[in-house]
C-alpha cells in the first residue's frame, strides 16, 4: 500500500486551511424566517436575529450586502439571521412591535438584547449582533 508523504510545511498549511474553512462554514448563517426555527433556536438559548426585509427597500438591500460581508466573520460564529418578509409576516411584526422594514431584532435565546432600525454599516450590525454571543 502506497502512503502519501507530505512535507511538514504542506501539512501545516493544509491544517490551517481546514481550520479556516471550518470556522467560515460555521460563522454567521442566513436563513429564511420560519416560526418553528425561531422557536427552536430560542428554546435552545441560541443567538438569533430576525431581519425584517422587503425586496423593494433600498436600505434592506444595503443591509443584505453587509450581512453577506459578515458571513465569514469568525467572531459571529454560531449566530443565525432569519430573514422575515416584511410584507408577509404581519403577525410577527405585530408581536415584535416592528413598524417598518429594515429592522433587525437580536435575541440571546428568548431575550431581546438589541434592535437595529435602518443601520446598514457592517460594523454597526456586527456590534449589535455581538450582544447575543
Amino acid at each position: 500500500m502506497n502512503t502519501l508523504n507530505l512535507s511538514p510545511l504542506l501539512k501545516t498549511t493544509l491544517a490551517a486551511l481546514l481550520m479556516a474553512w471550518s470556522a467560515w462554514v460555521s460563522a454567521l448563517e442566513l436563513k429564511p424566517y420560519s416560526a418553528a426555527e425561531l422557536s427552536s433556536m430560542q428554546q435552545q438559548g441560541l443567538p438569533v436575529v430576525v431581519h425584517f426585509h422587503a425586496d423593494w427597500c433600498s436600505t434592506c438591500a444595503a443591509q443584505a450586502r453587509s450581512l453577506d460581508a459578515l458571513k465569514a466573520d469568525p467572531e459571529l460564529q454560531g449566530l443565525t439571521v432569519l430573514v422575515a418578509d416584511y410584507d408577509k409576516e404581519k403577525d410577527l411584526r405585530k408581536s415584535m412591535k416592528v413598524r417598518s422594514q429594515s429592522v433587525m431584532v437580536v435575541f440571546k435565546g428568548s431575550q431581546e438584547v438589541s434592535r437595529l432600525a435602518g443601520k446598514t454599516r457592517a460594523n454597526d450590525i456586527k456590534a449589535a449582533f455581538s450582544k447575543a454571543l
